[in-house]
Order: structure tokens, then sequence, then C-alpha cells
């Protein structure tokens, strides 16, 4: 788990590198990405990444979702809007699915199905993120809200922007918490009796931003004023709570 953590952090941190110019980051993405090959097919230069093959040959995780990460990583330096859901939805599996997809096999599951659990609650997952952060993003010029949303609810970028909050922003947010609170209960349906003990880690992660999705409801969206989030107290008794219900039963 640290290895794929430590290649997740470092993919990440690539893109978030403040003192390189997006074409530097776009280079320094590709050696990644051609180091991470090196690694699978016979040896990299790059310790961590020798790490990361000798883990996925360990555990026998595919090597598509290392390689669908960096590609995630490599949109958001190419595109900051997204026209349809389904564009964002490809970014969000690409960027957190992924994550999944490479933990579940160390965990040790046994029903294929649980690879749509992994799949879909990453979705779920990012959607909470992208609300939660939404201020924040567009920031930086990257709107993860669906233009064909905006256009729906009438309420422009510009708005957004502006951190204008009003009738409009409120049901736009209330329509992607829906979206996101499904995908929620589509992972859910994928997840046998017989992996959810071994998924203890993903239940946790899936409370703890489900109940931050239910925060953000409770505050009405209001993503401008202050940043809406779960308290490390919250957050440890959701993980206990989810251990004693999990653990115990399963």
């Amino acid at each position: 788990m640290n290895v794929v953590y430590a290649f997740c952090r470092k993919t990440d941190d690539i893109v978030d590198e403040d003192n390189l110019t997006k074409q530097a980051k776009e280079e320094k993405l590709l050696n990644w990405k051609n180091s991470l090959k090196a690694a699978f097919e016979v040896n990299s230069e790059n310790g961590l990444l020798n790490e990361v093959a000798d883990c996925a040959y360990q555990f026998n995780i595919p090597r598509k979702p290392f390689f669908d990460m960096i590609d995630g990583m490599e949109m958001d330096l190419t595109q900051n809007r997204y026209s349809t859901f389904e564009e964002l939805k490809s970014y969000c599996y690409k960027v957190a699915s992924t994550v999944g997809l490479m933990t579940i096999p160390i965990f040790g599951y046994k029903n294929s199905e649980t690879q749509n659990y992994a799949i879909n609650l990453g979705i779920a997952l990012q959607l909470t993120n992208i609300l939660r952060d939404v201020k924040i993003d567009s920031y930086i010029n990257r709107i993860y809200l669906p233009t064909e949303d905006l256009a729906k609810f009438d309420y422009s970028e510009q708005d957004l922007t502006k951190g204008i909050y009003n009738e409009n922003f409120v049901k736009l947010m209330q329509f992607q918490a829906d979206r996101a609170k499904e995908f929620y209960k589509i992972a859910d349906s994928y997840l046998r009796d017989e992996d959810k003990s071994s998924m203890f880690t993903a239940r946790a992660m899936q409370y703890i931003y489900y109940r931050l999705l239910d925060k953000i409801e409770q505050e009405k969206f209001n993503v401008f004023d202050k940043k809406i989030r779960v308290s490390t107290i919250n957050k440890l008794f959701i993980a206990l709570s989810v251990w004693i219900k999990y653990k115990l039963i399963y």
C-alpha cells in the first residue's frame, strides 16, 4: 500500500509543481510513463517504479490502471473544461477509480464484481471532491462541473469565478450531488458479502466521503464562504464504526 500510495502521490505531484512550465510537466510525465514501462518490461533506473512493478507482479495487479492514472494527470495539463458528464466521468475514472483497481488486489478481493465496486466508488469519491473544491479549482482556472450542466441551470463560468451564490447554483450543485449519490449506490450494488471484510479501508473511505457529501448538502452547497470538511474525530469514529460492522459481522 505504501508503494502504491507513493506512486499516486508522485504522479500527482508532477502536475502540481508550481516551479515548472506546462511543457516541462508534460515532458516529466512522459518520462515517468516511459520509466514505468521500463520497470514492467525489464528494469527502470527509478527505484520506486521498480517497486511498483514488483508489487504488481506479487499481487497480480493489472498494469493498465497505473498508466491510466498518468493519462488522467495529463488531462489536468491539457484540459480544464469538460463539455459533458461522459468526459468528466472518464477523467474521474483515470484519477480515482484507478486507485481502487490498484489496491483491491492487495486487500485480497475474491469476487470479480468488486472491480466494478472500485470503479464506481472512485467516480463517486472524485465527484464529491469536485463539489468540495469548486471554489479552489476555479482559482486555478479548472472547472470540472460539465459545461452542459452549467447551461442547464443557467449558471455561467463567470458566475462561478466570481463566487456568486444563488438559487441556480444550489440547483446545479444538488444535481451534481444526486449524481454522486447514484454512483455510491451503484458501487454498493457490486460489493458482495464475501469481500466486505477485506474492503474495510475502501468502505471507511466511502462512508467518510459520503458524510462529507451530506455536510456539503446540509450547508446548502455554500462552498464559497468556507471549506466544508469532516473533522478528524468524526473520521476516526466513522472508520471505527465501519471496522466493527464489517470485521466482526463478515
